[in-house]
């Protein structure tokens, strides 16, 4: 891998992309959106802007479709959605050769398709900001501590590479010894916002600002907390607790992805939030999980719902 002349493959246009995107080229770096679902788009240049500490940042970006790269050389980004791994784990099986993947995306187990399908550079990113859409090409970011990543395959060296490469001064990132870990506590922070907000239809900010959702927050973290027990994750209810308010203060008012996701009438990643810690939690034979279960099964139910 060569710094400066990696080629940076985004794949999904969604707004963590786009934020993404925007830095590393005002960085230098070359960078490409690539559509994974809309086949055969024609390569073109889109001008994206970003909303961030109350400034309007902007950069030309090429935008083009996976279907019209025969290969791909550098490194991968995965911003899509989880639930569409699968397929892309089959699109990508014969273009991408040695360039690492790094996974930009919510939920549990998330990698297990490319793991299933042979992949050998799989890198694991969690990411410690949030974004919103504004307008067509517009966005809103906002950076809140350097995103960890670490490794699921794959060596510390090109870990390291791909942290030098993708740290940028407006999205930064660094390296992560004990990434399960961080992962685990995300998801279970994106189990309860992702369930909890959409079916009260409020923001994030509703755990600081009300008492009995946040006793449903503490019900959910604490199931969680015993599934991820018997994975070998050593969590602790305050540790959750501490990071689920920080994120209620920092993110007043913001809805979550999830909730954004029924508003448009999109497919919703909870399959591989609420939905995968029971379904962890069945395999191991000795957990139980109803309202962490119950409260996915109603979001799926909520989404399905605003799609028809």
């Amino acid at each position: 891998m060569n710094h400066n002349e990696d080629h940076i493959y985004i794949i999904g246009n969604g707004v963590i992309g786009k934020a993404l995107a925007v830095a590393l080229t005002l960085n230098g770096r070359k960078t490409t959106i690539l559509r994974g679902s809309i086949d055969n788009q024609p390569e073109g240049i889109e001008n994206i802007q970003v909303e961030i500490e109350n400034k309007i940042i902007g950069a030309e970006v090429v935008i083009s479709s996976l279907s019209n790269c025969e290969r791909l050389d550098g490194i991968i980004l995965l911003t899509n959605k989880s639930f569409g791994n699968s397929v892309l784990a089959d699109k990508l099986k014969d273009k991408t050769g040695k360039s690492p993947i790094v996974f930009l995306q919510n939920g549990l187990h998330i990698e297990n398709s490319f793991i299933d399908k042979g992949f050998d550079e799989l890198y694991r990113c969690v990411l410690l900001a949030t974004s919103e859409s504004l307008e067509n090409n517009k966005v809103r970011f906002k950076l809140v501590a350097p995103s960890p990543i670490g490794i699921v395959k794959g060596s510390n060296e090109i870990l390291q590479e791909i942290v030098d490469v993708l740290n940028t001064g407006l999205f930064s990132f660094r390296n992560e010894e004990d990434i399960q870990t961080l992962i685990w506590k995300k998801v279970i922070s994106n189990c309860v916002f992702n369930s909890i907000c959409p079916l009260l239809e409020t923001d994030n900010g509703i755990f600081q600002r009300n008492d009995r959702a946040l006793q449903i927050a503490k019900t959910v973290t604490a199931e969680c907390l015993l599934v991820a027990k018997e994975y070998g994750i050593d969590l602790t209810m305050e540790t959750v607790l501490e990071n689920v308010l920080a994120i209620s203060k920092m993110s007043d008012g913001q809805k979550i992805s999830t909730y954004q996701d029924i508003l448009n009438k999109r497919e919703t990643e909870i399959e591989t939030m609420n939905l995968a810690i029971a379904e962890s939690a069945i395999l191991k034979g000795n957990i139980s999980v109803p309202v962490t279960e119950m409260l996915g099964q109603l979001v799926k139910i909520k989404s399905e719902i605003s799609r028809k």
